[in-house]
């Protein structure tokens, strides 16, 4: 597509775009021989872009089969297999969808399950890469994936942050396992890292991540231009290209339309926003439109969060020491003590003038709902917002009750607007 057509494309029909040009570069690269790389959501791109490794990334592909409602063929391969409901059900579902692939790769004939699902297809990997920054269960997730295709597994270790800020020994311990891990791939690659493009794929990085904060910003207007559910949207390509110019392109067109919207005076909600919340957690994918309507139908929007935050890998790209690089691929909020996670959440409530907060019980990700009970307690302290919580799962649709839902954002509406009646009598 010719440069002037993606200038006149919307921010909506660019993501569309991008989405589906990654997943078709994966399957031509595959096809021509080239590498391709299976990658963990928040592991840096950076090095495999810079050896114009194709990527794709499960967590990702697993939450778009999710939100098409196609999650449940995957997880009863994954279940057939062994793999236990208590295990991450992105993990399940991407389990699922690559014994469908190799099914396939070995038969010569494609399984019913992948025949009807609505996944799109991607190929299978030549090496994967991961990272522990947002959880243990990738580490041995992708172990199974390299096990089960005999292919390379790189791992970059980053330990866990039990004091703010970052120490300088976990910068310097980070930055010797990206320089590792560029020792694996001109391995892999069989040629020299391509130092000058890393640095190049450094500075398109944090382009795209300045275009991601822009977005992210613009909630801090009151009516605000955007709906926070968008941010979830928009996130695949924050996760999937910010080490790529579609990234940058997309969202900065985005931000460039929100700044118009508010400029205009059109806001996400055409109603009166009659309370605005904080949400806590990864999305619901089976039920995006459910989770979003419930809270639309009584005036509250999504303003806050902290989830699109962590591709907030904002960093000095003329680092050469790669310490800064480091310390933004440590820094993720749910990779840090408790404390540091209710000043993270504190400050995005405070800066999206949130009345609310509302917390995923996520079956799925222990590591951000064990801490939800202690993190609601600290901060309602802090500020005495009210909270609710409700239980669900980010891709197994088994796991979340609508009903339940619409009963905890109902109370949480009726806590916010109780507070707000006292605060205007007073």
């Amino acid at each position: 597509m010719s440069e002037k057509a993606i200038s006149q494309m919307t921010a909506k029909e660019l993501l569309a775009y991008y989405q589906a040009k990654l997943d078709e570069e994966a399957r031509q690269a595959k096809a021509k021989g080239k590498l391709v790389c299976w990658s963990a959501s928040v592991a840096p791109p950076e090095m495999c872009v810079a050896m114009d490794i194709a990527m794709v990334y499960p967590e990702t592909h697993a939450a778009g089969i999710g939100a098409r409602k196609g999650s449940l063929d995957m997880l009863e391969v994954a279940d057939r297999d062994g793999y236990s409901v208590d295990c991450c059900s992105y993990g399940r579902v991407n389990m699922g969808y690559m014994k469908l692939l190799k099914e396939e790769a070995v038969t010569g004939k494609t399984p019913e399950a992948l025949a009807n699902s609505p996944a799109a297809r991607v190929p299978l990997p030549d090496l994967v890469i991961t990272c522990n920054n947002i959880c243990n269960t990738l580490l041995k997730w992708y172990e199974n994936l390299a096990a089960e295709l005999n292919i390379p597994c790189i791992v970059i270790d980053v330990p866990y942050n039990h004091t703010m800020p970052v120490p300088a020994h976990s910068k310097e311990y980070i930055a010797d396992q990206f320089r590792n891990a560029i020792s694996q791939l001109e391995v892999i690659c069989g040629r020299p890292f391509d130092y000058q493009k890393f640095h190049e794929v450094r500075q398109q990085t944090q382009r795209s991540i300045a275009q991601w904060n822009r977005i992210a910003s613009m909630s801090r207007f009151k009516p605000s231009p955007l709906n926070g559910f968008d941010l979830f949207n928009y996130m695949a390509l924050v996760v999937c290209a910010r080490s790529r110019d579609y990234a940058e392109i997309t969202f900065r067109k985005f931000a460039d339309e929100l700044e118009e919207k508010y400029k205009n005076g059109e806001y996400a909600f055409k109603g009166a926003e009659q309370s605005r919340i904080t949400w806590e957690g990864i999305a619901v994918w089976p039920y995006l439109g459910h989770t979003f309507k419930s809270l639309k139908n009584m005036g509250t929007i999504m303003t806050g969060s902290a989830y699109p935050n962590m591709w907030d890998l904002t960093y000095d790209a003329e680092d050469e020491s790669l310490h800064s690089m480091a310390e933004a691929y440590t820094r993720t909020y749910i990779n840090t003590c408790l404390e540091n996670k209710v000043n993270v959440l504190l400050g995005i409530m405070e800066k999206s003038q949130s009345d609310g907060v509302l917390y995923h019980l996520n079956r799925s990700c222990k590591l951000m709902s064990f801490l939800n009970v202690e993190t609601a307690e600290l901060i309602h302290e802090k500020n005495g917002l009210p909270y609710a919580s409700f239980d669900g799962d980010q891709t197994d649709p088994q796991n979340f009750a609508p009903a339940q839902y619409d009963t905890r954002v109902q109370t949480l509406g009726e806590m916010m607007k109780k507070r707000s009646s006292a605060a205007d009598v007073e």
